[in-house]
Protein backbone atom coordinates (compact mmCIF):
# COMPACT_ATOMS: atom_id res chain seq x y z
CA UNK A 1 0.00 0.00 0.00
CA UNK A 2 1.33 3.32 -0.91
CA UNK A 3 1.10 6.09 1.46
CA UNK A 4 0.78 9.61 -0.60
CA UNK A 5 1.43 12.67 1.40
CA UNK A 6 1.90 16.22 0.16
CA UNK A 7 2.72 19.21 1.96
CA UNK A 8 1.23 22.16 -0.65
CA UNK A 9 1.60 25.84 -1.03
CA UNK A 10 4.65 26.33 0.68
CA UNK A 11 8.14 27.94 -0.16
CA UNK A 12 10.55 25.02 -0.42
CA UNK A 13 13.96 25.38 0.39
CA UNK A 14 16.59 22.69 -0.70
CA UNK A 15 20.26 24.19 -0.98
CA UNK A 16 21.33 20.27 -1.74
CA UNK A 17 19.39 21.07 -5.00
CA UNK A 18 19.76 24.80 -5.16
CA UNK A 19 16.08 24.95 -4.06
CA UNK A 20 14.51 28.53 -2.95
CA UNK A 21 10.86 28.49 -4.56
CA UNK A 22 7.35 28.18 -4.16
CA UNK A 23 6.31 24.39 -4.46
CA UNK A 24 4.66 21.14 -3.11
CA UNK A 25 6.94 18.15 -1.79
CA UNK A 26 5.25 14.83 -1.88
CA UNK A 27 6.20 12.09 0.04
CA UNK A 28 5.20 8.09 -0.76
CA UNK A 29 5.95 5.67 1.95
CA UNK A 30 8.23 7.74 4.54
CA UNK A 31 10.37 9.06 1.25
CA UNK A 32 10.77 11.94 -0.67
CA UNK A 33 9.05 11.53 -3.98
CA UNK A 34 9.33 14.98 -6.02
CA UNK A 35 9.38 18.93 -5.70
CA UNK A 36 6.70 19.49 -7.40
CA UNK A 37 5.48 23.19 -9.41
CA UNK A 38 2.58 24.66 -7.16
CA UNK A 39 -0.48 23.03 -7.78
CA UNK A 40 0.80 20.39 -10.00
CA UNK A 41 -1.39 17.87 -10.22
CA UNK A 42 -0.49 15.01 -7.65
CA UNK A 43 -2.80 12.49 -6.08
CA UNK A 44 -2.29 11.93 -2.18
CA UNK A 45 -3.70 10.67 0.78
CA UNK A 46 -3.11 13.08 3.25
CA UNK A 47 -2.86 16.89 1.89
CA UNK A 48 -0.71 19.36 4.38
CA UNK A 49 -1.16 22.92 4.08
CA UNK A 50 1.91 25.08 4.21
CA UNK A 51 0.82 27.89 2.74
CA UNK A 52 2.96 30.87 4.28
CA UNK A 53 5.21 28.31 5.77
CA UNK A 54 8.81 26.76 4.72
CA UNK A 55 9.50 23.52 3.89
CA UNK A 56 13.22 22.42 4.71
CA UNK A 57 15.13 19.02 4.62
CA UNK A 58 15.10 17.77 8.12
CA UNK A 59 17.43 20.13 10.83
CA UNK A 60 20.01 18.32 12.27
CA UNK A 61 21.86 19.11 15.46
CA UNK A 62 25.58 17.74 15.73
CA UNK A 63 26.42 18.20 19.59
CA UNK A 64 23.84 17.56 21.74
CA UNK A 65 23.81 16.26 25.41
CA UNK A 66 21.07 13.76 26.44
CA UNK A 67 22.47 12.64 29.53
CA UNK A 68 21.45 9.15 28.85
CA UNK A 69 22.52 6.61 30.35
CA UNK A 70 23.10 8.04 33.77
CA UNK A 71 21.84 11.72 34.53
CA UNK A 72 18.60 10.84 33.50
CA UNK A 73 16.44 13.11 36.19
CA UNK A 74 18.30 15.65 33.74
CA UNK A 75 17.67 14.36 30.53
CA UNK A 76 16.74 11.23 28.77
CA UNK A 77 16.53 10.10 25.42
CA UNK A 78 12.74 10.47 25.05
CA UNK A 79 12.89 14.05 26.72
CA UNK A 80 15.96 15.60 24.84
CA UNK A 81 13.78 14.09 21.21
CA UNK A 82 10.68 15.61 21.96
CA UNK A 83 12.81 18.83 22.73
CA UNK A 84 14.20 18.18 19.23
CA UNK A 85 10.91 17.64 17.72
CA UNK A 86 9.71 21.15 19.11
CA UNK A 87 12.67 23.01 18.13
CA UNK A 88 12.69 21.81 14.56
CA UNK A 89 15.68 18.96 14.60
CA UNK A 90 14.78 15.61 13.24
CA UNK A 91 18.32 14.19 13.74
CA UNK A 92 20.59 14.66 16.75
CA UNK A 93 23.58 13.86 17.74
CA UNK A 94 24.54 12.64 21.02
CA UNK A 95 28.21 13.62 22.90
CA UNK A 96 29.68 10.69 25.42
CA UNK A 97 29.65 12.39 28.99
CA UNK A 98 27.29 10.15 30.35
CA UNK A 99 27.79 7.70 33.10
CA UNK A 100 29.00 5.04 31.86
CA UNK A 101 30.49 7.31 28.98
CA UNK A 102 29.62 6.21 25.49
CA UNK A 103 32.67 4.57 25.20
CA UNK A 104 31.86 1.07 24.53
CA UNK A 105 30.17 -0.78 21.74
CA UNK A 106 27.09 -1.75 24.15
CA UNK A 107 26.52 1.80 25.35
CA UNK A 108 26.30 2.66 21.60
CA UNK A 109 23.95 0.22 20.77
CA UNK A 110 21.70 0.83 23.51
CA UNK A 111 21.54 4.62 22.76
CA UNK A 112 20.73 3.65 18.81
CA UNK A 113 17.66 1.35 20.10
CA UNK A 114 16.40 3.43 23.28
CA UNK A 115 16.21 6.05 20.20
CA UNK A 116 14.56 3.85 17.81
CA UNK A 117 11.93 3.03 20.42
CA UNK A 118 11.14 7.12 21.10
CA UNK A 119 10.61 7.87 17.47
CA UNK A 120 10.70 11.47 18.05
CA UNK A 121 13.72 12.32 15.75
CA UNK A 122 17.27 10.38 15.22
CA UNK A 123 19.58 10.06 17.42
CA UNK A 124 23.31 9.02 16.44
CA UNK A 125 25.99 8.19 19.41
CA UNK A 126 29.06 10.49 19.46
CA UNK A 127 32.23 7.74 20.76
CA UNK A 128 34.56 8.98 23.37
CA UNK A 129 38.48 9.49 22.58
CA UNK A 130 39.42 8.21 25.88
CA UNK A 131 38.23 5.31 28.19
CA UNK A 132 35.87 7.41 30.79
CA UNK A 133 36.32 10.21 29.52
CA UNK A 134 39.69 10.53 31.38
CA UNK A 135 42.28 11.71 28.70
CA UNK A 136 44.38 8.42 28.83
CA UNK A 137 43.48 5.33 27.26
CA UNK A 138 42.68 5.05 24.57
CA UNK A 139 39.03 3.87 22.94
CA UNK A 140 38.28 1.20 20.74
CA UNK A 141 37.70 3.24 17.67
CA UNK A 142 36.81 0.96 15.61
CA UNK A 143 34.37 -1.00 17.84
CA UNK A 144 32.36 2.32 18.09
CA UNK A 145 32.51 3.00 14.58
CA UNK A 146 30.99 -0.47 13.88
CA UNK A 147 28.05 0.13 16.72
CA UNK A 148 26.80 3.14 14.99
CA UNK A 149 28.93 6.07 16.57
CA UNK A 150 29.27 9.04 13.78
CA UNK A 151 32.30 10.80 15.11
CA UNK A 152 34.60 10.84 18.17
CA UNK A 153 35.16 13.51 20.97
CA UNK A 154 36.58 14.65 24.06
CA UNK A 155 33.91 16.90 24.96
CA UNK A 156 33.78 18.03 28.40
CA UNK A 157 36.70 16.94 29.16
CA UNK A 158 39.70 18.07 26.79
CA UNK A 159 42.20 16.08 26.25
CA UNK A 160 45.23 18.00 27.28
CA UNK A 161 48.30 15.87 26.79
CA UNK A 162 49.43 15.98 22.98
CA UNK A 163 51.00 12.68 22.68
CA UNK A 164 47.12 11.28 23.28
CA UNK A 165 45.71 13.66 20.71
CA UNK A 166 48.06 12.72 18.26
CA UNK A 167 47.02 8.87 19.25
CA UNK A 168 43.53 10.09 19.11
CA UNK A 169 43.76 11.80 15.55
CA UNK A 170 46.00 9.07 13.90
CA UNK A 171 43.36 6.32 14.59
CA UNK A 172 40.72 8.57 13.55
CA UNK A 173 42.34 9.43 10.33
CA UNK A 174 42.55 5.45 9.53
CA UNK A 175 39.29 4.55 10.21
CA UNK A 176 37.69 8.31 8.23
CA UNK A 177 36.16 8.82 12.15
CA UNK A 178 36.01 13.14 12.09
CA UNK A 179 37.04 14.04 15.37
CA UNK A 180 34.98 16.68 17.26
CA UNK A 181 37.01 18.84 19.79
CA UNK A 182 36.38 20.81 22.78
CA UNK A 183 39.41 23.84 22.79
CA UNK A 184 40.55 24.67 26.27
CA UNK A 185 43.80 24.81 27.74
CA UNK A 186 43.13 24.10 31.13
CA UNK A 187 46.38 25.51 32.95
CA UNK A 188 44.30 28.91 31.98
CA UNK A 189 40.85 28.31 32.95
CA UNK A 190 40.96 26.05 36.08
CA UNK A 191 39.08 27.85 38.77
CA UNK A 192 37.48 30.39 36.31
CA UNK A 193 33.92 30.28 35.67
CA UNK A 194 33.37 32.84 33.02
CA UNK A 195 35.05 34.67 30.77
CA UNK A 196 37.89 36.74 31.89
CA UNK A 197 36.78 40.46 31.34
CA UNK A 198 35.38 43.63 33.02
CA UNK A 199 32.12 41.82 33.87
CA UNK A 200 34.29 39.32 36.30
CA UNK A 201 36.16 41.74 37.63
CA UNK A 202 32.57 43.29 38.64
CA UNK A 203 31.13 40.08 40.16
CA UNK A 204 34.32 39.19 41.63
CA UNK A 205 35.06 35.94 39.97
CA UNK A 206 37.84 34.04 38.44
CA UNK A 207 38.06 34.52 34.51
CA UNK A 208 38.76 32.04 31.80
CA UNK A 209 40.63 33.62 28.68
CA UNK A 210 39.98 33.39 25.42
CA UNK A 211 43.50 32.36 24.82
CA UNK A 212 42.65 29.21 26.26
CA UNK A 213 40.66 28.31 23.75
CA UNK A 214 42.98 29.52 20.75
CA UNK A 215 46.03 27.77 22.13
CA UNK A 216 44.37 24.59 22.32
CA UNK A 217 42.61 25.22 18.50
CA UNK A 218 46.19 26.07 17.30
CA UNK A 219 47.76 22.71 18.74
CA UNK A 220 44.83 20.90 17.49
CA UNK A 221 44.85 22.08 14.19
CA UNK A 222 48.58 21.48 13.75
CA UNK A 223 48.11 17.88 15.27
CA UNK A 224 45.48 17.00 12.43
CA UNK A 225 47.48 18.53 9.47
CA UNK A 226 50.36 16.27 10.50
CA UNK A 227 47.77 13.37 11.17
CA UNK A 228 45.66 13.80 8.51
CA UNK A 229 42.56 13.46 11.09
CA UNK A 230 39.44 15.23 10.12
CA UNK A 231 39.34 18.08 12.86
CA UNK A 232 35.55 19.67 13.49
CA UNK A 233 35.85 22.50 16.45
CA UNK A 234 33.44 22.45 18.91
CA UNK A 235 31.34 25.39 20.22
CA UNK A 236 33.56 28.44 18.44
CA UNK A 237 33.38 31.32 21.45
CA UNK A 238 36.22 33.56 20.59
CA UNK A 239 37.07 35.81 17.55
CA UNK A 240 40.68 34.34 17.62
CA UNK A 241 39.42 30.84 17.07
CA UNK A 242 37.45 32.42 14.31
CA UNK A 243 40.72 33.82 12.28
CA UNK A 244 42.43 30.41 13.07
CA UNK A 245 39.76 28.26 11.32
CA UNK A 246 39.62 30.49 8.28
CA UNK A 247 43.72 30.26 8.14
CA UNK A 248 43.13 26.52 8.35
CA UNK A 249 40.76 26.61 5.35
CA UNK A 250 42.86 28.73 3.21
CA UNK A 251 45.47 26.10 3.77
CA UNK A 252 43.27 23.42 2.38
CA UNK A 253 43.37 21.21 6.01
CA UNK A 254 40.20 18.97 6.55
CA UNK A 255 39.26 21.26 9.28
CA UNK A 256 35.71 22.39 10.17
CA UNK A 257 33.66 24.64 12.80
CA UNK A 258 30.64 24.77 14.30
CA UNK A 259 29.03 27.89 16.57
CA UNK A 260 25.99 27.95 18.93
CA UNK A 261 23.20 30.74 19.41
CA UNK A 262 24.55 31.86 22.69
CA UNK A 263 27.47 32.38 21.73
CA UNK A 264 26.73 35.45 19.15
CA UNK A 265 23.28 36.35 20.99
CA UNK A 266 24.64 37.26 24.38
CA UNK A 267 28.09 38.34 26.00
CA UNK A 268 29.95 37.84 29.45
CA UNK A 269 27.47 40.66 30.89
CA UNK A 270 24.17 38.10 30.92
CA UNK A 271 26.58 36.56 33.95
CA UNK A 272 26.03 39.77 35.78
CA UNK A 273 23.59 39.52 38.83
CA UNK A 274 25.24 35.88 39.20
CA UNK A 275 22.67 34.59 36.68
CA UNK A 276 23.88 30.91 36.51
CA UNK A 277 21.74 30.30 33.70
CA UNK A 278 24.47 31.77 31.60
CA UNK A 279 26.92 29.94 32.78
CA UNK A 280 28.74 27.38 29.92
CA UNK A 281 31.75 26.51 28.59
CA UNK A 282 33.12 27.74 26.82
CA UNK A 283 31.69 31.09 28.26
CA UNK A 284 30.09 33.76 27.35
CA UNK A 285 32.35 36.11 25.87
CA UNK A 286 32.45 40.19 24.34
CA UNK A 287 30.61 41.61 21.67
CA UNK A 288 33.68 41.70 19.54
CA UNK A 289 33.63 38.12 20.09
CA UNK A 290 29.61 37.70 18.85
CA UNK A 291 30.16 39.97 15.81
CA UNK A 292 32.96 37.54 14.31
CA UNK A 293 31.12 34.55 15.09
CA UNK A 294 28.08 35.91 13.17
CA UNK A 295 30.77 37.23 10.29
CA UNK A 296 32.10 33.74 10.35
CA UNK A 297 28.60 31.80 10.26
CA UNK A 298 27.79 34.58 7.04
CA UNK A 299 30.81 33.57 5.09
CA UNK A 300 31.16 29.93 5.65
CA UNK A 301 34.45 29.87 7.77
CA UNK A 302 32.16 28.36 10.66
CA UNK A 303 30.25 25.61 8.59
CA UNK A 304 27.40 24.98 10.98
CA UNK A 305 25.17 25.93 13.85
CA UNK A 306 24.83 23.51 16.57
CA UNK A 307 23.15 24.42 20.12
CA UNK A 308 25.37 22.64 22.80
CA UNK A 309 22.20 21.53 24.44
CA UNK A 310 22.97 20.78 28.22
CA UNK A 311 20.02 20.40 30.50
CA UNK A 312 21.25 20.73 34.54
CA UNK A 313 18.46 19.98 37.33
CA UNK A 314 17.05 23.59 38.78
CA UNK A 315 19.14 22.18 42.10
CA UNK A 316 22.27 22.13 40.58
CA UNK A 317 21.83 25.81 38.86
CA UNK A 318 20.14 27.12 42.03
CA UNK A 319 23.85 27.41 44.02
CA UNK A 320 26.67 30.09 44.18
CA UNK A 321 28.27 31.28 40.58
CA UNK A 322 31.26 29.36 40.61
CA UNK A 323 29.82 25.88 42.07
CA UNK A 324 27.10 25.79 38.87
CA UNK A 325 27.88 23.26 36.17
CA UNK A 326 28.51 25.00 33.18
CA UNK A 327 25.58 24.21 30.22
CA UNK A 328 22.19 25.64 28.74
CA UNK A 329 19.16 24.13 27.16
CA UNK A 330 19.49 25.13 23.67
CA UNK A 331 17.63 22.56 20.91
CA UNK A 332 14.12 25.38 21.35
CA UNK A 333 15.34 28.25 20.73
CA UNK A 334 18.20 27.60 18.41
CA UNK A 335 15.67 28.48 15.29
CA UNK A 336 14.49 31.74 16.76
CA UNK A 337 17.45 33.16 17.75
CA UNK A 338 19.45 32.17 14.26
CA UNK A 339 16.56 33.75 12.38
CA UNK A 340 15.68 37.03 14.91
CA UNK A 341 20.14 37.46 15.14
CA UNK A 342 21.19 36.00 11.34
CA UNK A 343 17.91 36.38 8.93
CA UNK A 344 16.08 39.17 10.16
CA UNK A 345 18.66 41.80 10.24
CA UNK A 346 20.30 40.72 7.08
CA UNK A 347 23.19 39.14 7.86
CA UNK A 348 22.80 35.82 5.95
CA UNK A 349 20.13 34.71 3.91
CA UNK A 350 17.46 31.93 5.00
CA UNK A 351 18.98 29.77 2.45
CA UNK A 352 22.14 29.51 3.62
CA UNK A 353 20.86 29.82 7.22
CA UNK A 354 19.42 26.52 6.06
CA UNK A 355 22.27 25.15 4.51
CA UNK A 356 24.30 25.82 8.35
CA UNK A 357 21.44 23.53 9.69
CA UNK A 358 21.08 20.84 6.75
CA UNK A 359 23.61 19.78 3.78
CA UNK A 360 26.58 21.48 6.22
CA UNK A 361 26.65 18.99 9.42
CA UNK A 362 25.49 16.36 7.27
CA UNK A 363 28.36 16.92 5.39
CA UNK A 364 30.87 17.06 8.14
CA UNK A 365 29.97 13.88 9.83
CA UNK A 366 29.15 11.49 6.35
CA UNK A 367 25.46 11.51 7.15
CA UNK A 368 22.54 10.76 4.54
CA UNK A 369 20.64 13.08 5.81
CA UNK A 370 20.13 16.82 4.98
CA UNK A 371 18.29 16.90 1.72
CA UNK A 372 14.93 16.39 -0.07
CA UNK A 373 16.40 14.28 -2.79
CA UNK A 374 14.07 11.69 -4.25
CA UNK A 375 14.27 8.36 -2.44
CA UNK A 376 15.52 10.50 0.58
CA UNK A 377 13.73 9.92 3.93
CA UNK A 378 11.24 12.17 4.36
CA UNK A 379 12.68 13.90 7.41
CA UNK A 380 11.20 17.69 7.32
CA UNK A 381 11.16 20.61 8.82
CA UNK A 382 8.17 23.06 8.34
CA UNK A 383 9.37 26.79 9.37
CA UNK A 384 7.37 29.47 10.69
CA UNK A 385 9.79 32.53 9.94
CA UNK A 386 7.05 35.20 10.70
CA UNK A 387 6.04 33.63 14.10
CA UNK A 388 6.53 36.04 17.27
CA UNK A 389 6.93 34.16 20.17
CA UNK A 390 8.12 34.34 23.95
CA UNK A 391 10.48 31.62 25.43
CA UNK A 392 8.80 30.52 28.44
CA UNK A 393 11.03 27.98 30.36
CA UNK A 394 7.71 26.77 32.16
CA UNK A 395 6.74 25.60 28.28
CA UNK A 396 9.77 23.94 27.47
CA UNK A 397 9.43 20.07 26.38
CA UNK A 398 13.21 19.51 28.13
CA UNK A 399 13.32 18.46 31.64
CA UNK A 400 15.36 20.56 32.44
CA UNK A 401 14.49 24.62 32.14
CA UNK A 402 17.90 25.86 32.54
CA UNK A 403 18.04 29.28 30.00
CA UNK A 404 19.23 32.57 29.87
CA UNK A 405 16.36 33.25 26.86
CA UNK A 406 13.71 33.08 29.54
CA UNK A 407 11.34 35.91 28.74
CA UNK A 408 12.85 36.88 25.67
CA UNK A 409 11.07 37.55 22.11
CA UNK A 410 11.98 35.54 18.92
CA UNK A 411 10.71 35.71 15.11
CA UNK A 412 10.87 32.58 13.75
CA UNK A 413 10.20 28.93 14.86
CA UNK A 414 9.24 25.40 13.98
CA UNK A 415 5.76 24.97 12.90
CA UNK A 416 6.38 21.28 12.52
CA UNK A 417 8.85 18.55 11.90
CA UNK A 418 8.32 15.39 9.95
CA UNK A 419 10.28 11.80 11.05
CA UNK A 420 10.43 9.03 7.61
CA UNK A 421 7.31 10.72 6.65
CA UNK A 422 5.31 10.86 9.71
CA UNK A 423 3.94 14.38 11.33
CA UNK A 424 6.01 15.02 14.89
CA UNK A 425 3.12 17.23 16.42
CA UNK A 426 5.33 18.53 20.12
CA UNK A 427 3.61 17.33 22.61
CA UNK A 428 2.03 19.87 25.94
CA UNK A 429 5.04 20.66 28.44
CA UNK A 430 4.45 18.99 31.59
Amino acid sequence: MRVRTLLAGGRVIDPSQGIDRPADLLIVNGKVEAVLQPGEDAASDERLDVTGLTVCPGFIDIHVHLREPGFEYKEDIESGSAAAAAGGFTRICCMPNTNPAIDTASVCRHIIERAAGVGKAHVHPIGAATRGMEGERLTEINDLKSAGAVAISDDAFPIQNARTMRSVMQYCAMLNMPLMTHNEEKELTTGGSMNEGAAATVLGLAGMPPAAEDIAVARNIMLAAITGCRLHLLHISTAGTVELLRNAKEKGLAVTGEACPHHWALTDEACLGFNTDAKMNPPLRTTEDCEAIMRGLADGTIDCISTDHAPHAPHEKEVEFDAAPFGILGLETAVGLAITHLVAPGRMTLSTLVARFTTEPSRILGLSAGTLRPGAAADITVLDTQAAWQVDRAAVRSRSSNTPFHGATLKGRAAFTMVNGVRIAPEPAT
